[in-house]
């Protein structure tokens, strides 16, 4: 896998899967279900390549209609939204800007109007951008991926509340690194610990209502967000130093999801669950 990450072509933020030499395996060919979400309505967001496209397509082959928000990436939100389609459950498209405030209300009403209601949210889309230097990172991009990774989920999840009736889930996407930050990564790095104290204090703010809230903790997962915001010398080395010895694929991740929103994990809420490929998280 290195020899092809080592050719695979850079790309403009935020990356498509059309543009990559490498494909992501996210389960389009093995991901098998059993009836583990059957009529809940979902709503995940970046769900149009990577990890959101692979809980996308577990989700429906669990039996759950998923509405799938997105940036741009046209191509790749409808190909996803086949792949739910083919597994006979519903996929809406919401293409918007996760930054934009409006957007993440307009994004709950047209979930809510679409499925009749919302079941589990995934917050999982995120920005992030290569450093070396402090300097290097200007007001505008700090602040714009705080908006996008932590902001958002905040308001999408304010949002959609009046909608999550009791043994509703909560998914946050955080990272390996809310615990090992990688220091060129440092803006996305402290939105991830973010993330994990937010899903920490909200479980507990929702535990009454009956709502949990858990956070998934990857490692390096091969996704276009790679090739499209790191140098091509880490991106042909990325997931190396894993005790596994490489990176894992969005269909490797996605199965903690499902476990998370399905009714067998009833009595977990504040977890974080990492998927790292053996690298620990404290």
């Amino acid at each position: 896998m290195s020899d092809l990450q080592k050719s695979e072509p850079a790309q403009e933020p935020p990356g498509t899967l059309a543009a990559m030499r490498l494909k992501p395996d996210h389960g389009e060919e093995s991901y098998r279900g059993s009836g583990r979400l059957e009529g809940k309505r979902a709503l995940v967001t970046g769900g149009d390549s990577g990890i959101g496209r692979a809980v996308a397509i577990a989700f429906a082959r669990e039996g759950a209609d998923v509405v799938i928000s997105y940036l741009s990436e046209h191509e790749d939100a409808e190909d996803t939204a086949k792949l739910v389609q083919d597994a006979g459950r519903r996929a809406v498209l919401v293409p918007g800007d996760l930054a934009d405030a409006g957007y993440c209300r307009a994004l709950v009403e047209r979930a809510v109007a679409e499925l009749g209601g919302i079941d589990v949210l995934v917050n999982n889309a995120a920005y992030q951008m290569s450093h070396d230097t402090v300097e290097e990172i200007d007001d505008s991009e700090w602040q714009h991926t705080f908006d996008v990774n932590i902001t958002a989920m905040f308001r999408v999840i304010q949002a959609a509340l009046p909608h999550l009736g009791s043994g509703a889930s909560i998914i946050n996407t955080s990272s390996v690194n809310y615990d090992m930050p990688k220091p060129t990564l440092l803006p996305y790095a402290t939105t991830k610990g973010a993330i994990a104290n937010f899903t920490a204090g909200l479980a507990q703010m929702l535990g009454e209502r009956g709502i949990r809230v858990n956070a998934v903790a990857p490692g390096p997962i091969w996704t276009p967000l790679i090739p499209s915001t790191m140098p091509p010398a880490q991106v042909a080395e990325f997931g190396r130093n894993t005790p596994l010895g490489r990176a894992g694929q969005p269909k490797e991740v996605a199965p903690a999801y499902v476990l998370l929103a399905s009714d067998e994990a009833s009595f977990i809420s504040g977890a974080v669950l990492p998927v790292t490929g053996g690298k620990p998280i404290l």
